[in-house]
């Protein structure tokens, strides 16, 4: 196992470990009996564990508000920081499982039959109920968090996006210059009959001035082929001792300064203005300086080959040629599309990995217990005449007890999502701009709401009456309130 495997494997332990020490807790924290009371021990040092919980995670989202610097290191120590502190109050909430299922219990006494058998015996002794409720509560914690995190993080990244070309263009970037034929060739195999374009950098130092407000504006070396793709203009006039400004901004500059060395460890640097023109860019990705090469071979350095790049309006790269140039140039070359932004998927699979958690522990909370249980012989008896009344009295018992963990884990998990986005959004650059207003994505967060216990309900109530209630029809019937005795007749079915 390499390092990054044990780096992430402890990443995805910590978490999980927080979860099972929640879903433990809880599950320990049942009541043994029906008229023993939840440990106020136990309720005092979860709420305990909540309250520090969220003091860290709004100290982290108060620090990361404003539009400061924060360096790689600030940024993910405020962040881990803020993920710990969510973490501490789902463990937290674990005691307050049982003790929410126990206050159901308390305050159904007085209501119908139906609804009283609805919560009756909700906590078991063995803890099998608070455990999966505690699963799915956590479970839905940790994906509304996900979702809201994830569009804070898509919001800002698109805000932030900057073409690096003109959109349909591949780009082929190679390491070292020596790679270059080789990588050249592997082009070509995949794309016969397309043109390419090179674009070199100078063997030693290069830096353009262009006079007007600092804007840091790269240099493009190349020939005539190079500048009809930086400007998409056939007709741009081409001269081997003039540099052509490609940008957006109203700068008409007839010059540019160029500052070179032959070599990158050279202490000084030669400085050279050359005659320039200004043409309006077609688009972002291509803003720069074109130089052409040989106006750098006068200079006394070397073009290298740095990448090379097809022209959109001559070829577009699909996503299948573009997985098998990646392929055959190996890493000798990154391969790059510019396609604009494309929101991030990864958070997709790991946020449909906790949902179907949450359904499990639901699963888990609401399967129905033994046939020879007190439970299951109560709801046999009081008024269980046939299959549909059966599934009836599931569904509703079944729903309440999948609310049970849905409803604490969305509000636990926006405020651990509102939260923590801040800190995920944290910009790095040292005039970060203004962060974009993010849309939270309540109506996924609502279907995850209302979806999960409604999909429990399906699967425990067509999955349940054949197993548990085999002859429900000759059950006979009690007053609400009554329980069988365990020598009776169907004691045991």
């Amino acid at each position: 196992m390499t390092m990054t495997d044990w780096v992430l494997s402890v990443i995805f332990a910590i978490p999980l470990a927080f979860i099972c020490g929640s879903v433990a807790w809880a599950a320990s924290s049942a009541p043994r009996d029906r008229r023993s009371p939840v440990s106020r021990r136990h309720l005092a040092r979860g709420a305990g564990l909540c309250v520090a919980g969220t003091v860290v995670i709004a100290l982290t989202a108060l620090a990361t508000r404003e539009d400061v610097h924060y360096d790689d290191f600030g940024s993910v120590m405020t962040t881990l920081a803020g993920m710990l502190g969510g973490l501490i109050l789902l463990l937290g909430l674990g005691p307050f499982v049982p003790w929410l299922l126990r206050a159901a219990e308390r305050h159904t006494v007085r209501l119908p039959g139906p609804l009283r058998l609805t919560t009756h015996r909700l906590s078991d002794r063995r803890g099998r109920t608070a455990a999966g409720v505690a699963i799915t509560m956590t479970g839905t914690a940790v994906t509304v968090a996900t979702m809201i995190i994830a569009s804070g993080v898509t919001a800002t990244d698109r805000a932030g996006y900057v073409p690096q070309a003109r959109s349909g263009a591949l780009r082929v970037k190679i390491f070292t210059a020596e790679r270059g034929p080789a990588a050249r060739a592997a082009l070509q195999r995949e794309l016969p009959a397309v043109p390419l374009i090179d674009r070199y950098r100078a063997n030693g130092l290069l830096y353009v001035d262009v006079p007007g407000p600092y804007r840091d504006y790269r240099s493009h070396i190349g020939d005539q082929v190079l500048l009809r793709y930086l400007t998409a203009d056939p007709a741009t006039p081409y001269d081997e001792g003039t540099a052509v400004m490609i940008t957006s901004d109203d700068i008409g500059a007839t010059s540019v300064g160029l500052r070179y060395s032959p070599t990158v460890t050279g202490s000084s640097l030669t400085g050279k203005v050359f005659p320039a023109i200004t043409v309006k860019a077609p688009g972002p990705g291509v803003e720069g300086v074109f130089v052409p090469a040989k106006a750098i071979q006068n200079l006394g350095l070397r073009p290298e080959p740095d990448e090379f790049i097809v022209d959109p309006s001559l070829h577009r790269t699909s996503p299948a040629e573009q997985e098998r140039i990646s392929d055959r140039l190996g890493d000798d070359a990154t391969v790059y599309v510019e396609r604009g932004f494309q929101a991030p998927t990864g958070w997709i699979p790991f946020a449909a990995a906790t949902a179907l958690l949450a359904l499990g522990g639901a699963l888990v909370a609401t399967w129905p217990a033994p046939s020879g249980s007190r439970s299951r012989r109560v709801l046999l008896r009081v008024g269980a005449r046939s299959c549909s009344s059966a599934r009836r009295l599931i569904a509703s018992r079944t729903a309440f007890l999948a609310a049970c963990g849905t409803v604490p884990g969305v509000a636990a998990g926006c405020l651990i999502g509102l939260t923590l986005v801040w800190p995920m959004t944290a910009p790095f650059d040292w005039d970060p701009a203004p962060r974009p207003d993010f849309v939270v994505p309540w109506p996924p967060i609502a279907v995850l709401a209302a979806g999960l216990p409604m999909l429990t309900v399906l699967i425990t109530a067509f999955a349940s009456p054949g197993r548990g209630f085999p002859d429900m029809r000759a059950a006979p019937r009690l007053p609400i309130g009554a329980e069988p005795k365990p020598g009776d007749r169907d004691a045991t079915t």
